[in-house]
């Protein structure tokens, strides 16, 4: 009997892209995001029929009223990453989320109103109010967090700091 040698696994090759705040990607083609998180979140949005995803970074939760509208805002964000998805074919009866950051970062500020928590906050209910499944949340605590969401199979890391 002889045998053969299998060919080898060919290794996925992703594009890297680093996410600043205030900031939205969608993709199509197998790519690795990577941003920081304080108290800002990502949500990570993942269509597993289509293979693709998307993610934002917020830092605040909500546009104040008279500015230009801007991903910095949660409220705005969201709707940029449903939108961005929904080019691509995506709609939420097939997305999955992935939600983390946070944090209370700032200990000084510690009487103050927890902006992190109000980031979640909005992210929960507006991923709720679309019936979108949150199969990973890593929010809250007092550190930083480190992400890498794959676009293309909707795996991430997180390594908090």
């Amino acid at each position: 009997m002889r045998s053969r040698a299998l060919p080898a696994a060919t290794p996925r090759v992703r594009a890297v892209h680093y996410l600043h705040a205030g900031a939205v990607l969608c993709a199509q083609q197998p790519t690795a995001v990577s941003t920081v998180l304080g108290s800002c979140v990502a949500v990570c949005l993942w269509d597993a029929r289509l293979g693709v995803g998307g993610l934002n970074h917020y830092m605040l939760p909500f546009l104040p009223a008279g500015a230009a509208p801007s991903a910095r805002y949660g409220d705005v964000a969201l709707r940029e990453l449903m939108l961005q998805l929904a080019a691509l074919g995506a709609g939420p009866a097939q997305l999955q989320a992935r939600v983390y950051g946070g944090g209370h970062v700032m200990q000084a500020l510690e009487h103050a109103r927890h902006l992190g928590s109000d980031n979640v906050e909005l992210a929960l209910r507006f991923l709720s109010a679309l019936r979108i499944p949150v199969v990973s949340r890593e929010t809250g605590g007092t550190r930083g967090r480190q992400l890498l969401f794959h676009t293309d199979d909707g795996t991430a890391r997180v390594r908090a700091f």
